[in-house]
């Protein structure tokens, strides 16, 4: 606040800059949707590392392509994955979550899935009496109530995995404060939880487990399959890919079909995009499976499914992306036999590579973009058949000599010559994309600050500030900045009607660079005519 001199002298006053840094967002944070060995359900949780994803889902699963799709991303350069985890009943009155009974105290695996089966518990109580007592004197302390007699330890192991947890005076009275089973378990183990009652509280037994008691998990499954509905979810109750709604940010979407050799649902692909279009993502599509089923005719198989029916709408296609066609690897759980993945995963890395490496405006295909882990593809084309479809807008994966497997388009499902539209490429999408998130995080400052010139200029020097970093990376067509972008906040943009409604318009414009997609030589002989 202003100054208020009351003595005669110097006096000092720290005047703001101004200045608010708009931070750039991230741009090639992966969520995968789909089902997985065991983690928990409908819940979004990140992943930086194949070691991270095998800890908390088990890794490889043979019925799983989604774990085959997140090895893909993180082989091929991607570094933080978010995983939601669906998974479908069999039954109404089956949870899938093995059930297992230590003495009296009902126990169950911290999730759904046949891997619960596989934990062994076992109760028993303090062999320091001293310990204990002094551990109950400091709880009564606190207010607490629970005399040694009171406290047990509990050990768990999944044999599975031979990961194991040893949980250390736990106590089952209600009164027992941070150290009820229930709250322990929930807050710090990764494989155990108390059963609870169709109200949702914990059921605890009237006394401590008796010592050395154990019990093993029976009765857990993996689900039934997952149809469209489960993965399209309910927007209001946060399932299927709607569950994303709890994280903060995704850049990418990946949904991988449910069982190998599947194909997903037309309409999960719509919805999917219409989510990823609402949160200023992009959607990777994979082809389906009967496109490649005659490798002699695929190109033509897949120009005439296309032109008849594409796989999503228009009005949602911008922030979409189809590649064709799916890979062949070994798969490690079938002795390195030869099978066929989809290839959103491995697509995914290369866009994460090529932001980390070159920007997110530069187009995640070419010579650079090579896929690793795969050893073939199911359909090798060639130029003329890539040229069917380059057209109408389906990225094709090739495979070149001392190249390997490659990207060899950067197109959007609105990439087809005939619509002429502003978000042809991948990298202008993205980039727009990357745009309008960072900005829009990075204005929230301007909300309820005084609607007039003081602000306008404000918002022209950071948003400027921001859009110059990003022409100085090389991010946009130009010489100059004038060429490049521009920023306009003014009396323009924002009329006294705007004002009077409380609202200010911010006018940001960019020359985006195109991908040079068509490499034309011209030839011609010099002959000497003397």
């Amino acid at each position: 606040m202003p100054v208020q001199p009351t003595y005669p002298g110097v006096y000092i006053e720290e005047v703001p800059s101004g200045v608010r840094t708009v931070a750039g967002v991230s741009t090639s944070i992966t969520a995968f949707a789909g089902r997985t060995r065991r983690g928990p359900v409908s819940e979004p949780v990140d992943v930086f590392n194949r070691g991270d994803f095998n800890r908390r889902y088990s890794g490889l699963w043979t019925d799983c392509p989604l774990s085959y799709a997140v090895e893909d991303f993180f082989a091929n350069g991607g570094s933080h994955a978010i995983i939601v985890r669906l998974f479908k009943r069999k039954a109404d009155d089956d949870t899938g979550v093995a059930a297992v009974t230590t003495g009296n105290l009902q126990l169950e695996a911290a999730n759904p899935g046949d891997w619960g089966n596989k934990l062994d518990a076992t109760v028993t109580h303090p062999a320091d009496a001293k310990a204990a007592e002094a551990f109950s004197d400091g709880l009564k302390a606190r207010g607490i109530p629970v005399e040694p007699g009171d406290l047990f330890d509990l050990s768990v192991l999944d044999t599975g995995t031979g990961a194991s947890e040893v949980i250390r005076n736990l106590t089952v009275k209600a009164e027992g404060g941070p150290r009820r089973i229930d709250r322990v378990l929930a807050e710090s183990s990764n494989l155990l939880r108390v059963r609870v009652d169709n109200n949702g509280n914990p059921v605890l037994p009237n006394a401590r487990p008796a010592n050395n008691a154990n019990g093993k998990g029976q009765d857990g499954n993996d689900g039934a399959p997952l149809d469209p509905a489960d993965f399209q979810g309910e927007q209001d109750k946060k399932t299927g890919i709607y569950a994303l709604l709890k994280t903060d940010i995704f850049n990418i979407l990946c949904i991988p079909p449910d069982v190998r050799g599947g194909t997903l649902d037309k309409a999960v692909w719509e919805e999917a995009a219409k989510f990823c279009r609402d949160r200023r993502a992009f959607l990777i599509i994979d082809p389906p499976a009967a496109w490649d089923a005659n490798p002699e005719t695929a190109a033509q198989k897949v120009k005439q499914d296309q032109q008849a029916s594409p796989l999503i709408s228009l009005t949602n296609a911008a922030n979409a992306a189809l590649f064709f066609p799916r890979l062949r690897k070994r798969d490690p759980l079938r002795d390195g036999q030869m099978d066929v993945f989809v290839p959103c995963g491995a697509v995914a890395g290369i866009m994460a590579r090529t932001d980390a490496n070159r920007g997110v405006w530069k187009a995640p295909a070419g010579i650079e973009a090579t896929i690793t882990g795969a050893d073939e593809l199911t359909v090798k084309l060639t130029d003329e058949e890539n040229g069917l479809l380059n057209p109408i807008g389906v990225n094709c994966l090739r495979s070149f000599p001392n190249l390997g497997r490659v990207v060899w388009g950067a197109r959007t499902l609105r990439g087809a010559d005939q619509l002429s539209d502003d978000y042809k490429y991948v990298p202008v999408r993205r980039l727009a994309l990357y745009i309008e998130e960072s900005l829009f995080r990075g204005t929230q400052w301007v909300v309820f600050e005084p609607n007039d010139e003081p602000l306008w200029a404000q918002i022209r020097l950071n948003v400027g500030a921001f859009m110059q970093r990003l022409f100085r990376q090389g991010a946009f067509q130009g010489t100059s900045p004038r060429e490049a972008y521009l920023v306009k906040c003014d009396s323009e943009t924002t009329t006294q009607d705007d004002i009077n409604r409380g609202i200010v318009n911010i006018v940001v414009g960019f020359a985006p660079l195109q991908p040079a997609e068509f490499i034309i030589i011209h030839i011609q002989q010099i002959r000497n005519a003397s």
